[in-house]
């Protein structure tokens, strides 16, 4: 699978994602509760850490490239684009 296709993959996740959240409404019908719990804790100690950390030097340079010089003509043209209509569920509250 190659870099392209699956970016469009997480991509069409995430839209899938999105749209089921927005598409679903929850009304709670009843109070919940959490359990009784006790809970006893003792401290604790954080590790010695030693740690060598590198350098990094960011900078620049100028270097000559050569680049290509590019003329585009545009036209302005009709076409058809799909469309999409949601409609959520009501919100009761």
């Amino acid at each position: 699978m190659n870099k392209g296709t699956g970016i469009v993959i997480g991509l069409v996740a995430i839209i899938a994602i999105a749209f089921g959240i927005y598409m679903v409404d929850f009304d709670v019908t009843e109070d919940g509760a959490l359990p009784d719990v006790d809970v006893s804790v003792n401290g604790g100690e954080m590790p010695e850490v030693d740690a060598e950390v590198g350098e990094i030097e960011v900078g620049s340079e100028t270097e000559e490239v050569t680049v290509p010089d590019v003329d585009i003509d545009t036209e302005q043209a009709e076409v058809e684009v799909p469309t999409v209509d949601v409609t959520p569920p009501d919100d009761d509250s």
